[in-house]
């Protein structure tokens, strides 16, 4: 009987303490008066509690928003248990204050205080109550970024000006100015320090702000070889500010080669051309390149071009170009191009540059021909160039370019000397429709301006690089303006299919030619494990022509960076 007893008295025990615990708390609040109250209930707060500790919370919680909205003179009075399960919190808010008129004695600038939108006519801070923390809190931000991250804004002598407004005075408790002393790159340690100083513009001893740091970083997005990991962060000791960068070397070196054919329209027979282009960027550690480029084409040309980029030169904001370019047409002549030239990065989209250019082309067969005659000339050119990538699509890693140069200079050959000019323009664009639809324009303008021309000194154009479905360089122009465009489907992230539709028109003082020409095909990339693949099928017309099936021209491209 006594077991009995005892089971009976433990079913009944965790009955209730089963009951107990499944048991909700429920929280009215009210106001000294009915007022008050239905401006709490006004608040929407949370009133049903699994536990009394969380019951605590919202209450405190509803006394800070009610704080927040203007009630700064609020009271709790009591929080009372009514019964086992309802609680009833009592609040005295008093007066409502509406907004705050702040006197800043010029200790913070006008233009950060002007940026908050409550700075009047009279240089006072009118803020509405609940921006009040918002707003000291952007202040406060700002004063970080000049220097000072450890300040902090102290509203002192609060008083009441009537029922609804407060005035109120802005102190701060100021530290040290703080400036970077130290930066370590974590990952790529051997990045180009001309490039910390020059290009992303961070430097020791300036007055610290992660924020300007954060943002000068960005551009590193715009570098093709080095990436960063993650953001910059700091490290604050008692008398030092050390920024830690976070870097990857990327690989950026690119070996491009094409293989073109397409059949002879004398002979009938398939013809092959192509090119090498091997572009070597940052092995040094320097941020320097370069460019190695032969081509051969099926018109019996070679042309052989070299290029060296060295940026920051001694560590100053002036980088060098030194170009050297061979060009031979079969037995004919040879041209040899010498070019030097100085640029300023403005920032990482924008260079400037100017430089020299001299030519020295000799005739080959001696025929004593008025077209074609040994020459000799120098230029003197300024050069702008805009790039604006887009480094998360590796199909098409730039989004907009838009390079335009001019020169002036003399030209000798024979006995005489003639003034001469030149202007050219290469842009293109990329419009993203969506994900996988894309509109890609480019246009190439050249134009020689010149009292008489030598065939050997005009510009070539035509083939893969230019408009598509002619032969390489087989179109030779004092004046040309060539359009390439391609609507492009991506299948994916590594396969893309595009149009062909290119036009041109060209002026020829030497045989008074004046052509419109067109180009119409199709293509596709490939993303492989060796690099970018590119097909090309494209024929190409004059304006009288008609299209010929055997006219077309085959481009087999591969792009590999290693």
């Amino acid at each position: 009987m006594p077991k009995i007893k005892y089971l009976f008295t433990s079913l009944l025990f965790l009955l209730y303490f089963s009951n107990t615990l499944g048991q909700n708390l429920y929280l009215t609040c009210l106001g000294s008066s009915e007022n008050e109250t239905r401006s709490i209930d006004s608040l929407g707060y949370k009133n049903m509690f699994e536990d009394y500790s969380s019951l605590e919370t919202e209450v405190s919680n509803l006394k800070k928003t009610l704080i927040k909205v203007g009630y700064i003179e609020i009271e709790q009075l009591h929080l009372i248990k009514q019964n086992d399960s309802s609680y009833d919190a009592h609040f005295s808010l008093r007066n409502k204050y509406n907004s705050i008129t702040i006197s800043h004695n010029n200790l913070v600038d006008l233009p950060i205080l002007k940026s908050t939108g409550f700075l009047d006519t009279s240089n006072d801070l009118i803020i509405p109550i609940e921006n009040i923390e918002s707003t000291l809190e952007f202040i406060n931000s700002q004063l970080a970024n000049k220097g000072n991250p450890f300040s902090s804004l102290i509203l002192t002598d609060i008083i009441s000006i009537d029922d609804n407004y407060l005035k109120g005075s802005l102190s701060i408790s100021e530290s040290n100015s703080r400036t970077m002393d130290k930066l370590v790159l974590k990952g790529y340690e051997k990045f180009p320090k001309s490039f910390i100083k020059r290009y992303l513009k961070i430097k020791t001893n300036q007055t610290f702000s992660l924020e300007k740091i954060k943002e000068k970083t960005k551009a590193l997005n715009d570098l093709a070889f080095a990436n960063q990991i993650r953001d910059p962060e700091v490290l604050f000791t008692k008398d030092s500010t050390i920024l830690y960068m976070y870097l990857k070397k990327a690989k950026s070196n690119t070996f491009d080669g094409f293989l073109g054919f397409g059949t002879n329209e004398t002979t009938n027979k398939i013809e092959f051309d192509g090119y090498l282009n091997l572009n070597l960027i940052n092995n040094l550690n320097y941020g320097e390149s370069l460019k190695l480029l032969y081509k051969s084409d099926e018109s019996d040309q070679q042309t052989f071009d070299l290029e060296l980029d060295a940026p920051y030169i001694l560590n100053t904001p002036i980088g060098i170009n030194l170009n050297l370019n061979i060009f031979k047409r079969d037995s004919s002549f040879v041209t040899v191009t010498q070019a030097i030239e100085l640029n300023y990065q403005i920032n990482s989209k924008h260079i400037i540059s100017g430089g020299t250019t001299s030519v020295n082309s000799t005739d080959l067969l001696d025929l004593s021909s008025s077209l074609i005659t040994d020459y000799s000339s120098n230029q003197y050119f300024v050069n702008y160039m805009y790039t604006n990538r887009q480094n998360f699509n590796l199909l098409f890693p730039i989004n907009f370019l838009f390079n335009v140069s001019t020169g002036i200079g003399n030209r000798s050959y024979e006995d005489l000397n003639e003034k001469q000019s030149n202007f050219c323009l290469n842009t293109f664009k990329i419009f993203n429709l969506n994900d996988k639809n894309s509109i890609y324009g480019k246009v190439n303008f050249n134009y020689l301006v010149s009292d008489t021309y030598l065939e050997n000194e005009l510009p070539r154009f035509g083939g893969i690089n230019s408009i598509r479905g002619f032969e390489e360089n087989s179109l030779i122009a004092n004046l040309y303006a060539v359009l390439n465009t391609e609507y492009r489907y991506k299948l994916n992230n590594s396969i893309y299919v595009h149009s062909v539709i290119d036009a041109a028109y060209f002026e020829n003082q030497i045989t008074d030619q004046k052509e419109k020409l067109f180009g119409f095909g199709f293509g596709f990339g490939l993303i492989t494990k060796a690099g970018l693949f590119r097909f090309n099928y494209t024929s190409g017309k004059t304006e009288s022509q008609k299209f010929k099936l055997s006219d077309s021209k085959i481009h087999l491209s591969l792009t590999t960076t290693f």
